[in-house]
């Protein structure tokens, strides 16, 4: 594990230089993942049975769960957004949980959460003009017109505030496993790593997924409420 970003390829497109780093592979390999699992889910659903068993089952499991999570902080009127926030809590839940296998977290580079973060902001602004139109953008000059530097500086901050929190958590439990790799002797790499692993790439990882999914389903809720 390594705590730079490598650089796999460069890549010279009309005079510009594209970097090909290893979020951006560690990115590619997790969405392909994912792409899998939701063909095979689509294929093995084609027989959908009343009475649910084994793979139904699970995918059911797994989909009405988050639902009913994304319904009861979103609403009913907004609970349409749902499937979006989904692939949000795959791909940064997978990201963790890849780390296990010494892929290294897509979500402990900035650039990675910063685009989330971004994405879940548009569509908190799109949101609120849809459903409040005028409303909303009056909001930002209140209570008075002379707040709206402040109004709008603290709806610049969300997505910045957001993206750094996933960043930090994530990449402070690289930093520690990178350590203890770095600074322990071969001996004691075995064992107890898995411990270290298991804290901070599934529990913590896991935490740090429901707090990034919520916080931008409250965004949202409340740009368009």
């Amino acid at each position: 594990m390594n705590l730079n970003i490598d650089n796999i390829w460069v890549l010279n497109i009309a005079g510009v230089e594209v970097w090909i780093t290893e979020t951006i592979v560690n990115t590619w390999l997790i969405m392909f993942v994912l792409i899998v699992f939701a063909v095979i889910a689509h294929v093995k659903l084609r027989n959908f049975k009343t009475v649910p068993t084994g793979f139904q089952n699970v995918t059911e499991i797994m989909v009405e769960t988050f639902d009913n999570f994304a319904r009861n902080t979103l609403g009913e009127k907004l609970s349409y957004v749902a499937p979006w926030f989904f692939m949000v809590f795959a791909f940064v839940l997978s990201s963790s949980l890849f780390s296990v296998f010494g892929v290294r977290a897509p979500t402990a580079d900035w650039a990675t959460t910063f685009a989330l973060a971004l994405a879940s902001f548009t569509l908190m602004l799109f949101m609120g003009f849809k459903h409040r139109k005028g409303e909303y953008l009056k909001s930002f000059f209140e209570p008075h017109f002379i707040f709206f530097p402040l109004n709008f500086i603290g709806e610049l901050a969300k997505p910045v505030s957001l993206s750094f929190r996933l960043f930090g958590n994530m990449l402070s439990g690289t930093i520690i496993l990178t350590l203890y790799y770095g600074l322990t002797p071969l001996f004691v790499q075995f064992g107890i790593p898995s411990l270290l692993h298991a804290f901070f790439d599934v529990v913590f990882g896991a935490l740090q997924t429901y707090i990034f999914v919520i916080i931008s389903l409250m965004y949202v809720r409340g740009a368009a409420e």
